[in-house]
């Protein structure tokens, strides 16, 4: 009976381990997907102002990479990408002042460009979904 119970709980600790683990490949094969489609959006869009690797132009386009403005407020940055940007910003202790025209993408889009950009150039951010954008779309 010992050795059952031991046998059981064996069972039920790998079953739990293989269904965690083929989520989270599941989850990164969908993440890889929306950062791939988010890069063709990035180079059709930013990155003439961002730069290829999303370091910005000194003084006049703020860095995307390793960016404290873009990984501090998701919906934020969502917002920016809806509406545009206006106005003074500080984005790792630089002051940038200028405008950023509304992107006019759609909520997947959305999610895919900042999928790679908040993945990309030493940032490491949660997956963004369209549902989430849409959520943000809705509250203005």
């Amino acid at each position: 009976l010992r050795k059952m119970k031991k046998t059981y709980i064996l069972f039920a600790v790998l079953a739990v381990a293989t269904i965690s683990f083929s989520f989270t490949t599941v989850q990164d094969a969908a993440l890889k997907k929306s950062m791939a489609d988010g890069k063709s959006v990035y180079e059709g869009l930013c990155m003439a102002c961002h730069m290829n690797e999303g370091q910005g132009i000194a003084s006049v386009f703020p860095p995307l990479a390793k960016s404290d403005y873009l990984m501090k407020d998701l919906d934020r940055s969502i917002k920016v990408l809806i509406d545009g940007q206006q106005g003074e910003i500080t984005v790792n202790g630089k002051k940038y002042k200028g405008a950023m025209p509304a992107t006019g993408l759609d909520d997947k889009d959305i999610a895919d460009v900042l999928n790679y950009v908040r993945n990309s150039w030493g940032n490491k951010g949660d997956k963004v979904t369209a549902e989430h954008v849409a959520k943000v779309r809705a509250k203005k």
